[in-house]
């Protein structure tokens, strides 16, 4: 049986089916067609004649996920916010810190979040701000879910007085004094996505999109990246993949080595993969413009024409490009994200991805797929130029990932059809689709 292997995104809906074996039989895409994005679901499935299809989903859709971290210290809430949002699919929108008044619960709803972090405390510390905080959201109408990651010994308390609404308890992101550990909340914040974010999104009137989606698009897509690490590890070094879409722009990065002629790939943090929640070719169009000018990789009057360009399609996700103007204008947004993100990546891993570099960067989204040799070399040209990346990118091939296999390499191998997701890598991307070769 042929699966179809799905990924929801704010802007489109793609597909890619796949043989039982591993052969890319065919792709597709289709917008995004919300409030019921089973319409776009069904066009992708029908322009690929895969109705007896094994379905296989994954979604970021809606925008992206809006995250507000509330906790008792400023700096280290930051710290835990963002440690936590980065590879959970998340972009904190809103930090507060110390005890909850008025006027932060009216900052907080102002922003609109999806989720609300709430830590505090290490574990047998200070309870008060934690209780407090958990007793004031629960009395002002912040309706939208909570993950409850602070002090365990105040947690049983914390949870009933937030009884009624929404909430995942998890292990305290910050157990000890200056010690971090937010996967566990990494977790509970994609499985709240799942579950209640998607549906609370209205993307779909009934059920059975929440149950076709397995995962967050960011966790298929990583563990397709890690897949094809290992398939690549006897000829380059590490891979790495930037993914412009409508709302985010995503960054991963995999090392693999060979280990007594097996092919495997280093246990990396999660960190590796980083999801940049203000840049993205639509929704978060002007925070591409905004950061370029903060790292001063335009000039002031680019900034100014970018800028009109850029709002313009946060107020019109579905806007397409129908003139060579607009197109180049796509391509240098496009550019600009793929630098930032890099750039952002870069200084989380400390610069490092392995002993050789990156060996082959894989460049992902529509913004890509759908571009001309010529629109890639100006991409190309762009990320090799930049002087913090150049020695990162200089042992590199570039490839574009054209059938849009990493997600659905993610999806095939963690569902079990590990065989067929290294055959779709290896025929895909692996020894085909080469641009350009150091």
């Amino acid at each position: 049986m042929p699966l179809l292997c799905l990924d929801v995104g704010s802007t489109w809906t793609k597909g890619a089916l796949v043989s039982s074996s591993g052969d890319l039989l065919g792709t597709a895409q289709h917008e995004t067609t919300p409030p019921e994005v089973l319409g776009g679901i069904a066009a992708v499935t029908t322009a690929l004649g895969a109705a007896d299809a094994q379905v296989l989903a994954c979604s970021s859709a809606g925008g992206g996920l809006r995250l507000a971290v509330v906790g008792q210290e400023r700096l280290v809430s930051v710290e835990a916010g963002h440690r936590v949002a980065l590879s959970a699919g998340a972009k904190v929108v809103h930090v507060a810190a110390g005890e909850l008044d008025g006027a932060g619960l009216r900052a907080l709803r102002a922003e609109r979040p999806d989720l609300v972090l709430l830590v505090g405390g290490t574990d047998g510390g200070d309870q008060r701000v934690l209780l407090h905080n958990a007793r004031r959201l629960a009395a002002n109408r912040v309706r939208v879910p909570i993950v409850l990651a602070g002090n365990a010994e105040a947690r049983d308390e914390a949870l009933r007085l937030l009884s009624g609404r929404t909430v995942v308890s998890t292990t305290n992101v910050l157990p000890d004094v200056g010690e971090l550990a937010p996967g566990p909340a990494r977790q509970a914040i994609r499985e709240v996505f799942l579950r209640h974010v998607i549906g609370g999104k209205g993307l779909s009137r009934g059920p059975r999109f929440r149950r076709l989606v397995r995962t967050v698009t960011p966790d298929a897509v990583l563990s397709g990246v890690s897949r094809l690490a290992a398939v690549l590890a006897e000829q380059r070094g590490a891979v790495l993949v930037v993914d412009v879409g409508g709302a985010t722009t995503d960054v991963y990065s995999a090392v693999s080595i060979v280990d007594g002629g097996r092919r495997r790939t280093v246990a990396l943090p999660p960190d590796r993969r980083t999801v940049e929640g203000d840049i993205g070719m639509r929704w978060s169009a002007p925070g591409i413009v905004a950061e370029a000018v903060t790292e001063r990789l335009v000039t002031p009057a680019e900034a100014t024409s970018l800028t009109a360009a850029a709002d313009a399609r946060a107020r019109d996700v579905d806007f397409l490009p129908s003139t060579v103007e607009e197109s180049a204008v796509d391509i240098r947004l496009a550019s600009l994200a793929a630098v930032l993100a890099v750039r952002r990546h870069l200084r989380l891993v400390d610069g490092q991805l392995g002993p050789r570099g990156a060996g082959l960067l894989v460049l992902s989204g529509g913004v890509f797929r759908h571009a001309d040799a010529d629109a890639l070399a100006v991409v190309e040209a762009t990320l090799r130029a930049d002087p913090i990346l150049r020695p990162v990118l200089r042992p590199a091939a570039v490839v574009v990932d054209r059938g849009y296999v990493l997600a659905p390499a993610g999806l095939l191998g963690d569902a079990g059809h590990e065989d067929a997701a290294n055959h779709l890598l290896t025929t895909s991307l692996a020894t085909a689709g080469l641009i350009t070769s150091p």
